[in-house]
């Protein structure tokens, strides 16, 4: 059996982050032909463009990671109405120097979570914006803006039974978009 590999951006750099929880059971979630990796964001350096001979380390890592993956998931938080700037930041190094952007034609899905009632509305429509650019095929529905609530995750960090069937029907609907784009 194939397995297809899924590089998780989480946009918050927090251990223990609403996102970076979600990322986690989402990981949980999926099918076994699936399997979904946390990629490292926290050690980049801050882009710039003097530096794209030489790259740093962790930016090799980081292309190369989203380079062997057949898929990206990104998990984002909400950070004044876009997406926080560790996350742009690593965009921007994957996708440098221009014509080797390692995110071309990468199913990608876009979720996250968020205390406020709109979930992460407006940091998912920004980084829409930006993954159409990089030519990134995105699932556009269902949409899934999530609000941190009571029962949101159990006890063992699982979607709770009040979101479960919300979260698993989007991701077998990006499975299935996965499964539709991506080559093994």
């Amino acid at each position: 059996m194939d397995t297809y590999r899924i590089a998780v951006v989480v946009g918050s750099l927090r251990k223990d982050s609403l996102n970076r929880q979600l990322a986690r059971a989402l990981e949980r979630m999926a099918p076994q032909d699936f399997r979904l990796t946390q990629v490292r964001i926290d050690d980049l350096p801050l882009y710039n463009q003097d530096d794209e001979a030489q790259p740093a380390d962790a930016v090799r890592r980081l292309k190369t990671e989203i380079a062997s993956a057949q898929g990206v998931l990104f998990v984002t938080p909400e950070y004044n109405r876009s997406v926080p700037g560790v996350l742009k930041n690593a965009i921007d190094h994957a996708s440098r120097p221009y014509g080797q952007s390692v995110w071309a034609g990468k199913p990608a899905g876009v979720i996250g979570v968020s205390t406020g009632a709109p979930g992460t509305c407006m940091a998912q429509q920004h980084l829409r914006n930006v993954l159409a650019y990089l030519d990134m095929p995105t699932l556009g529905q269902p949409e899934a803006f999530l609000q941190a609530r009571d029962g949101l995750f159990n006890e063992d960090g699982q979607i709770g039974e009040a979101s479960r069937l919300f979260v698993q029907g989007w991701l077998d609907k990006y499975m299935a978009w996965v499964r539709r784009f991506a080559q093994l």
